[in-house]
């Protein structure tokens, strides 16, 4: 949605040999030239480091992401990885991990999935199964109950309406059945929640949102703070926020890594390697607007050594 900006670009005299000479040539020797690893890297697109990782292989006889495990440690190894993967790779690989073992981590299903698109949807689905081995809908069904795998079941569906079209009739019909379900009746009709979020597109969930805040006097955040409570809420939550402007979303979702004790690394990495060449730049402008800080800022005291350096230079 809107005029999104990246931070990360193809680079335009992009030359592969002199990439994998350059990474073999930080790795050889008595310790490691991060730096080196770094500039490289982190100013290319993830086509490009696709390149990179084959024509090492094919020159070195040795895989490139092997190497780096052996060379570099913590959360810049982690971040470095991340990189080395196509987003969506990526993105299937964090949607196993959540579900993974005692537990889900819901947030992180949440975050991929109530912000994908049709097509995000089909390819996660698709490329879940190539690298895995396993259906997502069954893993996400297995490892999720009641409304939340109902909404999320909808969501993997993929098909929201994506056009710009605004029907204001449906917009008030949207309104009146949220409101019936929710803030007018006792307990809640989660069903009608999740099917109109779910399904129409963004620009007409604005028009119901804003239809609604004028029956009810209650903004749709919180009759949803109101009506429901736990992972469905979060899911509803990032819904509307992403309906609304999902850069900010995505500034919201870093800012809550970086605050209080501890860095939530995952999402942090997670955000700003998937999202530096789809709309990184918008989303730093949105940080700083909600924020009073920038981005780069917030990462300066939040991190610290080479991780730190290889965040910034994707933020770039």
């Amino acid at each position: 949605m809107g005029n999104c900006q990246p931070t990360v670009f193809p680079c335009e005299d992009f030359d592969v040999m002199a990439d994998i000479k350059g990474i073999r040539k930080a790795c050889k020797g008595f310790g490691t030239d991060e730096q080196a690893i770094i500039d490289i890297l982190a100013n290319r697109s993830a086509d490009q480091r696709q390149e990179i990782k084959q024509a090492y292989f094919e020159k070195y006889d040795d895989e490139l992401v092997e190497v780096l495990k052996k060379e570099l440690a913590g959360n810049f190894e982690n971040a470095i990885l991340a990189m080395l993967d196509l987003p969506v790779i990526y993105a299937v690989k964090e949607l196993r991990k959540a579900m993974k073992g005692a537990g889900t981590d819901e947030d992180v299903l949440v975050e991929i999935l109530c912000t994908a698109t049709n097509a995000d949807v089909h390819m996660f689905k698709e490329c879940y199964f190539q690298v895995h081995e396993r259906d997502l809908e069954e893993d996400i069904d297995g490892d999720t109950s009641g409304d939340v795998r109902n909404l999320l079941t909808a969501l993997l569906q993929g098909t929201r309406d994506e056009s710009y079209e605004v029907d204001e009739e449906l917009a008030e019909q949207d309104a009146t059945a949220l409101f019936e379900a929710g803030e007018g009746c006792f307990g809640t009709d989660e069903s009608t929640f999740s099917f109109v979020l779910a399904n129409r597109n963004y620009l007409q969930l604005q028009a119901t949102f804003k239809a609604y805040e004028q029956l009810s006097g209650t903004e749709i955040l919180d009759a949803i703070e109101n009506e429901t409570g736990g992972t469905l809420k979060k899911c509803y939550v990032a819904l509307v926020r992403a309906a609304k402007n999902p850069q900010l979303y995505f500034a919201r979702r870093l800012n809550k890594a970086m605050k209080g004790v501890g860095t939530d690394d995952d999402t942090l990495i997670r955000i700003i390697v998937t999202r530096s060449e789809y709309d990184l730049e918008t989303i730093k402008d949105m940080y700083l607007e909600k924020y009073d800080v920038s981005l780069k800022d917030a990462i300066r005291d939040e991190c610290s050594g080479d991780y730190k350096r290889l965040l910034l230079a994707l933020c770039h």
